[in-house]
Order: C-alpha cells, then structure tokens, then sequence
C-alpha cells in the first residue's frame, strides 16, 4: 500500500474540442466575398502617426516626412551605385599611381646610369 495513494498519478485530461476562433468559414463564398472584399490590397500598418505599406517585400513609410518611401527606396539604389562607381574609381587611382610610381623609378634609374656615364667619360678625358 502507497504511503501518499496515488495522488502522483494524475489522471488523463479528456481531449478539447477545437474550437475556431473566427466565424468566418460558417459563411458562404458570396458573404465573405461582401464582408471581405475581392482583393485585399497590400498591408497597411498604422503605428502612432507613422503609415507603413507592405510592397515588393518592405515595409515602406507613406506618412511622417517630407520624403516620400518611393523616393528612399530610389535614393537608396542610387546611392548603392554612386558606392560601387567610387570604388572602381579608387581601383583605377591605385593602378595609375602604382605606374606613377613604376614610371618615376625607371626615371631615376635612367637618370642615375647617365650620370654614371657622364662621370665615367670625364675621368677617360
């Protein structure tokens, strides 16, 4: 015999009935259609006095600021290719100053062979 019983052995819980939250699927395709409309649109979400629109898979702001969300996305674009334009110029800087470089070298090393030339045909005369 159990010190306690068996009040360590719950019993099992009956199952629930699932009910639906939503009375919607209790109405006809004609009603939903009235109650719903035909296309939803895109969504909108409403947070204090800030609008957000739901398109091409972000969250664009249509109220809140003298910049429309188009013209942000549009400036984002271009600025993206004003980045990527600056870094082939800077590619292009380093590979004219590597042959800046290149050039001035050779430069004083031709300087430096006709000094050489110079000084050696001085001390033949």
């Amino acid at each position: 015999m159990p010190l306690f019983g068996d009040i360590f052995s719950p019993k099992k819980t009956p199952p629930r009935k699932s009910a639906s939250l939503s009375n919607l699927h209790t109405l006809d395709r004609s009603t939903r259609e009235t109650e719903l409309g035909l296309e939803y649109g895109s969504p909108v979400m409403n947070i204090g006095v800030q609008s957000l629109t739901f398109e091409d898979g972000q969250w664009i702001s249509e109220s809140g600021g003298n910049v429309s969300g188009k013209e942000v996305q549009r400036l984002k674009k271009r600025n993206l290719q004003l980045e990527e334009e600056n870094n082939l110029f800077r590619l292009k800087i380093e590979v004219l100053l590597d042959m800046l470089s290149e050039s001035t070298a050779e430069t004083h090393l031709i300087k430096k062979e006709l000094e050489d030339v110079r000084s050696n045909s001085r001390r033949k005369k």
